[in-house]
Order: structure tokens, then sequence, then C-alpha cells
């Protein structure tokens, strides 16, 4: 597994908030945290050209500054803006997004926002099904090695995670046709979970680009 420490990952989304975040401070130095659920949703057109949605829901966290110039005043249904990356949980070793700066807006009704961009490092083998409309339909996981600086320690951290990728149609294929464990990858997408009962944090990938040693 590659030991980089310069690969990227940034999450963007653009959401309403599910419930008015609750903010607690932190010793050693001082400060706020909060933990809050942002709901994102994205909406698409099946083959007969109905509307269809899913809804998102992404656990964020937000410590320093932010929470008290962007999050203190927010409530339940306001839009935030995030950037950030994705991270684990210390405490429960869930998967969240770790926000870096956030805006808040009030209520309103806007075209939700859902981007991820990252490069990793393929570890597993590409697992390529044909999904029951005969789509091709692609499965894999990347590891991905990150630096980001650390309002506790105010220093940059080393951060790596694995995580699931999908991502359907011909880039699916090519995937299939193209890749193999060890290959470094770009990736565009959004995040989205798997309907299991941990709800797995996943990207949804919308390109692949491979990028062969």
């Amino acid at each position: 597994m590659s030991t980089s420490r310069h690969q990227l990952c940034q999450v963007t989304l653009l959401g309403n908030l599910v419930a008015k975040p609750e903010i607690r401070y932190q010793a050693n130095p001082v400060l706020a945290v909060t933990e809050l659920t942002l709901a994102t949703t994205y909406r698409w057109q099946d083959k007969q050209k109905q509307t269809k949605e899913w809804t998102s829901y992404h656990q964020i966290k937000v410590v320093g500054s932010a929470v008290e110039t962007a999050i203190a005043h927010a409530n339940k249904g306001d839009l935030l803006l995030v950037s950030g990356y994705l991270a684990t949980n210390t405490i429960n070793q869930a998967a969240i997004v770790h926000a870096t700066n956030v805006e808040h807006f009030a209520k309103g009704f806007t075209p939700n926002i859902n981007q991820v961009m990252c490069s990793a490092e393929l570890v597993s083998d590409v697992e390529l099904v044909t999904s029951e409309r005969g789509q091709a339909l692609a499965h894999i996981d990347v590891h991905i090695a990150y630096q980001a600086f650390s309002e506790q320690k105010q220093q940059l951290v080393d951060h790596q995670i694995t995580r699931p990728v999908q991502v359907w149609g011909q880039t699916a294929t090519k995937l299939g046709q193209q890749a193999k464990r060890g290959d470094s990858l770009v990736i565009e997408g959004r995040l989205t979970y798997a309907n299991d009962t941990q709800k797995t944090q996943q990207i949804t990938a919308t390109h692949i680009h491979v990028l062969k040693k």
C-alpha cells in the first residue's frame, strides 16, 4: 500500500440541517465542537422520464471558530455550505465528514451540492456485475492517505482511510478492463451511504481516471 501523504480528499456539501446542532467545548486548547447531520437530495430522471430522488444524511464534525461563526445561530432546516474531507470519528470509529469551512444561510430551497474529489490507491480487485436492468456496475475499495490541519494539535496530522466506491455504466466497464490493485485513481463523484445497518459511507463515482504506475 502506498505511503504517500500527498493524496487529495475534498468534499463539498450544500444541504439542510436535520436538527439544531448542540455545541460543546473541550479543553487544552479550549475549542467549540459540534456534530451535526446535513441532508442533501439527489434527483434524476429514469427511463420513463419520471423524476426520482434520494436523500443522503451526512454526519459532519465541526471544530473551532467555524462553530461559533457559522453554527451557533443555525436552526433546523437552515442551509449550510460545508467544505472538508472524509474522516473517521476517533470515539466510535464512524465514517464522517470533517468540516474545514462552513457558511450558514437561512432556510431556503435550492438545488443541493454533493461533490467528492479525491486521489486514491485501488486496494481491491474490480468487482464487475450487471444489474437487473442490464447496466454494468463496478465495486472497488480505495485507500486515501492525506494530511489535514488539526485545530486541537495546531499542526498537520496524517489520515489514512479506506472507502468503498461504486460506479455505473461505461465507466464501470472501462474500470474493469483497465484497473488493477495498486493503480492510482482520481475519483469524481458524490458521497452516499449503503442501504445496510451501518449506513456505510461510500463514494458513488461519476468519473474515475486510472493512472498507471
